[in-house]
């Protein structure tokens, strides 16, 4: 491997921005790494070496004073965010061929701050359950989750040091806990949704891939200025720690989480056990509800048109949610809005809820992207929540460790993250 796919973005920013390093040499060396170890893992869709290093190469004349934050950085984009450079098919025969006229805000964004779009990376059937063709670089025989798949094994394999994802129910944090990287799923609607496609208007969040915290909020302050180029690594935080969600199985992640539990409190973290509020015990089957009901809502005239070529994972799912009335929306919606009131007022006196980012490490299977319960908590009431890999299951695969905090604390909840990131031990990050 290249030393250039190893270095984190913490590294390659600065050089990028004083010139000891040229946007085009990065954007060659991840391309080679990519053409050398894709085929088994399948995590882009649309990579063109010739558009992405003309690119890189307008970047290498821009002068040091007038380079932004994110200058020369590459970055994966997840299918079904538009990008006018490149086709956003979004996972499906149906989308093939599509090319918008336009990149997404988020995009432009990125662009605006200097950076660079290496390519686009592989999404299940519209963000939804239908697993994409991206293998686990961990272990090719396992799922790497999904539904941003290809994001989360691009970052982990130094294919590209960080990637965009969406989360709806486990998008984010799940791939990101299968590949061993940080998956940082931020409050929601901090970073705009315009020209990615929508599954729910309540739920869908754009978020990142990186290998660290450090890096996670490099690329955030690129996306949300009011988000700090370097997250405040203060006092040891209160966490509030719990094993499992009421409507999650127990975990099995080979005693990971609560090894990593016992790292932070030795090193000066206060890790409470609780329990979580009765209140919030039927947040699986409201979330279901609203995502459902607004996912037929938002593709149901295309499912009139395209059934044949839509999945039955899809179409079951479909059809599932258009058979939730207007009625049964709204007060799933109430619902939700009550259980935002219970958690804010539960975690007020916690930094962070710790939690399992899956129930398990990646299972074995590439018919399925895994259970996404345990993220459907921060998912469902809007919360920022990051996971960190620490440790490894039985099967040998990484696993994570969940945080989530109250919604609009994201700032707060990257400082905690990096806090317990340096005190655990250290994970090597790339397959």
């Amino acid at each position: 491997m290249s030393a250039l796919c190893a270095r984190s973005v913490e590294e390659l920013a600065p050089a990028l921005a004083a010139g000891a390093l040229r946007p085009h040499e990065l954007a060659r060396a991840l391309i080679d790494r990519i053409e050398a170890t894709d085929a088994g893992v399948r995590a882009w869709v649309h990579l063109d070496r010739a558009l992405a290093l003309d690119a890189a190469a307008r970047l290498d004349a821009t002068p040091v004073g007038s380079r932004g934050p994110a200058f020369g950085l590459p970055l994966g984009v997840k299918d079904i965010v538009d990008t006018e450079a490149w086709p956003t098919e979004l996972g499906s025969p149906i989308g093939a061929g599509r090319r918008p006229s336009r990149d997404a805000a988020c995009v432009e964004r990125w662009r605006a701050a200097g950076g660079l779009v290496l390519g686009k990376t592989a999404t299940t059937e519209f963000a939804y359950m239908h697993p994409a063709a991206t293998a686990n670089p961990w272990n090719p025989r396992h799922t790497p989750g999904g539904s941003s798949s290809g994001s989360a094994a691009a970052v982990a394999l130094g294919q590209v040091p960080a990637a965009l994802g969406t989360q709806t129910n486990g998008s984010i944090v799940r791939p990101a806990a299968y590949c061993g990287v940080v998956g940082f799923k931020p409050s929601l609607r901090l970073i705009p949704f315009d020209g990615v496609h929508v599954f729910s208007t309540t739920l869908d969040t754009l978020g990142t891939f990186t290998r660290s915290v450090a890096d996670a909020a490099i690329v955030m302050h690129a996306l949300v200025p009011a988000i700090p180029r370097e997250v405040p690594v203060a006092r040891p935080p209160r966490l509030a720690f719990i094993d499992r969600f009421p409507w999650t199985a127990p975990v099995d992640d080979g005693g990971a989480l609560d090894h990593a539990a016992s790292h932070l409190r030795r090193a000066g973290a206060e890790v409470v056990a609780v329990s979580m509020p009765d209140a919030l015990a039927d947040g699986r089957d409201v979330h279901r509800t609203i995502m459902l009901a607004e996912g037929a809502r938002a593709l149901g005239a295309l499912q009139a048109r395209e059934r044949s070529r839509m999945s039955a994972t899809l179409n079951a799912g479909l059809d599932e949610g258009r058979s939730i009335s207007a009625d049964g929306h709204h007060r799933a919606m109430a619902a939700r809005q009550a259980m935002i009131a219970t958690a804010a007022h539960w975690l007020a006196d916690y930094d962070a809820l710790m939690a399992p980012s899956a129930p398990s490490p990646a299972p074995e299977g590439l018919a399925t992207t895994g259970d996404p319960a345990c993220c459907t908590f921060a998912s469902l009431l809007g919360f920022p929540a990051i996971t960190i890999p620490v440790g490894r299951g039985a099967n040998g695969l990484p696993v994570g460790m969940q945080l989530v905090a109250r919604s609009g604390d994201d700032a707060d909840l990257l400082g905690v993250a990096a806090w317990c990131e340096s005190r655990l031990p250290r994970w090597r990050g790339l397959v």
